[in-house]
């Protein structure tokens, strides 16, 4: 079954240090990025079975944590085609 991962933290640096233990801790594939307020807030979107985004997501949780402030995670088992339109435009 597909979901996806979101996962918003304050600073790039931690999204970076987050999506970095989430690609290297479960089979997901990034699929989104979102800055807003210059780059202090940045959600990073992943795509994957459900096991593999909640293992992604625990691992970037964590890691992220450990160099900033973690906002929001969140795994959404089979979003809607519209959500996905959403995530994959411009």
């Amino acid at each position: 079954m597909k979901a996806i991962a979101l996962l918003e933290v304050q600073a790039m640096v931690a999204a970076i240090t987050g999506l970095d233990a989430m690609v290297k801790a479960a089979d997901v594939k990034l699929i989104h990025v979102e800055k807003r307020l210059g780059g202090r807030l940045v959600t990073i979107v992943v795509e994957g079975e459900v096991s593999a985004c909640q293992a992604a997501l625990a691992a970037g949780a964590k890691a992220a944590a450990e160099v900033g402030n973690v906002k929001v995670c969140e795994v959404i088992a089979r979003p809607h085609p519209d959500v996905m339109r959403f995530l994959t435009t411009g």
